[in-house]
């Protein structure tokens, strides 16, 4: 019996936008994610107010990420982090390669009481 199965495999950009969301939110110095609102993406369904864009082209994936991070951190530390975190996800759990992550810090977080 042969082992070989034949066969194409897909992926929907929601569990892109998913293994994103999570990889990203998972980096300490990060709140939430950041609605995304305005332009060209309001027209759209996908994509909107999770704040992660997925374009994908020719098996490479492109992802602009929206954050709010929280107070008393590295924003540039963070940054990279969330970068490294999410292309390591996607790369590992889909196989598909990274063109770029572009992160977007939208605001931070700070606590109630120094307000």
């Amino acid at each position: 019996m042969s082992e070989t199965t034949q066969g194409k495999t897909t992926v929907a950009p929601e569990v892109l936008t998913s293994i994103a969301r999570m990889s990203a939110l998972s980096v300490p110095g990060v709140s939430r994610l950041a609605p995304i609102s305005g332009g060209v993406n309001r027209f759209f369904k996908r994509g909107t107010g999770d704040g992660v864009r997925i374009e994908t082209e020719d098996n490479i994936v492109y992802a602009d990420l929206h954050l709010i991070l929280m107070e008393d951190i590295n924003i540039r530390e963070v940054s990279r982090n969330v970068q490294q975190n999410v292309a390591r996800a996607i790369q590992e759990m889909v196989g598909m390669d990274v063109g770029h992550i572009n992160i977007h810090i939208e605001d931070i977080d700070y606590k109630d009481d120094e307000a």
